[in-house]
């Protein structure tokens, strides 16, 4: 029986209950970002780059544009229209279908429908700059700050530069302090500061995130811009963007520049600024990688053995096991993930495609999951895992399957996502072995690191590297079309090549060597990092480049 969950059309069921919804944790945010786009110039001449990307992203010519001047300095309401009126026109040369000014420092005003009614119609805000503190004053928590918000919800553009950038983070930098009044929080999990290299702003950034550890401060110089897509960072203009996470416990501030035209990617920062809170990662004495019940089977991706599968669905309790296979790590649902396991003789396969919180939390993927003898992750990228599972009560529930003496597997990423210590987990691409905000696993192999592809993408060094700066772990990559069984503290490996354990314990010979491989028919000792049957080695096959 092949039974695929989409999750697509109707609601969920736990959006359905009628005896109260699960909410996520505090610390838990959506990895995919807010909605629209919103551009953040640092101030001082706005590069053409930049402005044609805001319009762009407003539709082009079809942008409808407001311009708020609220920021403007003082009291003087016509100063302020005045300043609106020469920045629309500024933006007019652009082409764009419709530009509307919009002013008020009276709350009562901006909570009126007919004052936000071109707001209603917009696809593009624009904030001009001066004092963010004016803004926040005007419209935070009022009508007007909700249909700003609701033209990022319809697929807009929100921007500002200087004090418009400044008051799109909902903890705001004014004078130099953290203000008192929340800004307009358009981007989330931001602090955000301007005129950043030219004022040399480091260092009150740095000292407002000592008040606020759980967010990412983001420093941008004058002409320059950062724009926000979901969780896409991209840096436009003539100088950088600074993502900046303050000191915690015991770590120093760390940041990270981006030249005009690099992206980032905001979700891995606001990560690791929440892991950063936390006690030191991998610890200094890590759990022994040790299975106590049930076994893992870790494929080191490029196709399977016969012999692979069959043991996967024997260790599951045989063909008529209820066995769920997970195709996260791909951004796309492929409907063939686990057939493979169908074609071997299994019975009852479900291929769960829960992906958002809401989905990974409904009754029924708990219920599949509580039921499952067997748990399979497909190939991909493992921080799609990550960011499905990670603060759900899946991950427990996974190890739940462990514990009733079922077996976990996996191939490729999910090999990797086995282990305590994640590999390659950065979104941005997979040559970063120790990537912000993506290094935890899920640990059904505690204090390890584990690579796949190993000799033929000639990975040797990259791991070296990995178990070099934390010699606590036992790192293991494992060959294409080659398995590590582990039950208990052995490992056995299967299939057409080889295993390599490195093991950098203090106390080691100093002639040791780099690495042991162990070929298929071999086993190792886990827990004493000892070769107890070196295997059958495989004939020699040219290693590529990544």
């Amino acid at each position: 029986m092949w039974l695929v969950l989409l999750w697509m059309g109707a609601a969920p069921p736990w959006m359905r209950s009628a005896s109260g919804q699960a909410t996520p944790p505090a610390s838990w945010f959506d990895p995919a970002g807010g909605p629209g786009t919103v551009v953040l110039s640092g101030g001082g001449r706005l590069p053409d780059d930049v402005r044609k990307a805001f319009v762009e992203a407003g539709g082009g010519a079809q942008c409808r544009l407001v311009v708020v001047p609220t920021a403007t300095p003082g009291t003087d309401d016509q100063e302020a229209l005045q300043e609106g009126a020469e920045v629309a026109e500024s933006w007019k040369q652009l082409s764009v279908a419709t530009v509307d000014v919009l002013h008020t420092r009276d709350r009562e005003r901006a909570n009126d429908p007919q004052f936000c009614e071109p707001l209603r119609q917009a696809t593009a805000v624009w904030f001009t700059g001066g004092r963010q503190s004016q803004v926040a004053a005007a419209y935070q928590g009022t009508r007007f700050e909700d249909e700003v918000r609701q033209v990022l919800v319809r697929g807009g553009v929100v921007g500002g530069t200087s004090a418009g950038a400044a008051c799109m983070s909902r903890v705001m930098i004014v004078r130099g302090q953290v203000w008192e009044t929340p800004g307009l929080g358009m981007v989330p999990g931001v602090i955000v500061d301007q005129h950043f290299v030219a004022r040399e702003r480091r260092d009150r950034l740095l000292a407002a995130l000592q008040h606020h550890p759980q967010l990412v401060g983001v420093g941008i110089d004058e002409g320059t811009a950062l724009v926000v897509k979901g969780r896409e960072l991209k840096c436009l203009g003539e100088s950088t963007v600074h993502l900046c996470l303050g000191a915690c416990n015991s770590l120093e501030p760390c940041e990270r520049v981006l030249q005009p035209g690099e992206s980032g990617d905001l979700t891995m920062f606001r990560r690791e600024a929440l892991c950063r809170q936390q006690p030191p990662f991998p610890p200094a004495t890590p759990a022994e990688p040790v299975v106590p019940s049930g076994a893992l089977v870790i494929v080191g991706g490029g196709g399977l053995t016969e012999q692979i599968t069959q043991r996967f669905i024997e260790l599951a309790g045989g063909v008529d096991a209820p066995i769920v296979v997970l195709p996260t790590a791909n951004p796309r649902i492929d409907l063939n993930e686990g057939k493979f396991l169908e074609r071997a003789g299994a019975k009852h396969v479900t291929m769960l495609a829960a992906r958002t919180w809401a989905e990974v939390e409904s009754p029924e993927t708990e219920r599949i999951l509580r039921e499952a003898k067997g748990i399979w992750f497909g190939g991909g990228r493992q921080w799609r895992f990550v960011d499905a599972y990670e603060q759900t009560r899946a991950v427990a529930l996974f190890h739940e399957v462990l514990q009733r003496g079922g077996v976990i597997g996996g191939s490729s990423a999910g090999a990797t996502i086995q282990g305590d210590f994640l590999v390659r987990g950065s979104p941005l691409g997979n040559t970063d072995m120790m990537a912000l905000g993506y290094q935890r696993g899920f640990a059904f192999l505690p204090g390890t690191a584990i690579d796949q592809h190993f000799r033929q993408r000639n990975r040797f060094a990259d791991l070296a590297g990995v178990v070099d700066r934390h010699p606590q772990l036992l790192g293991i990559g494992l060959d294409e079309a080659t398995a590590l069984v582990v039950q208990g503290e052995v490992g056995e490996i299967l299939g057409r090549g080889e295993a390599h354990f490195y093991d950098r314990r203090p106390g080691r010979p100093a002639d040791a060597p780099d690495h042991e491989s162990v070929a298929a028919g071999g086993r190792y000792q886990l827990r004493n990092r000892q070769v107890l049957e070196r295997g059958a080695k495989p004939e020699p096959e040219k290693p590529k480049t990544e």
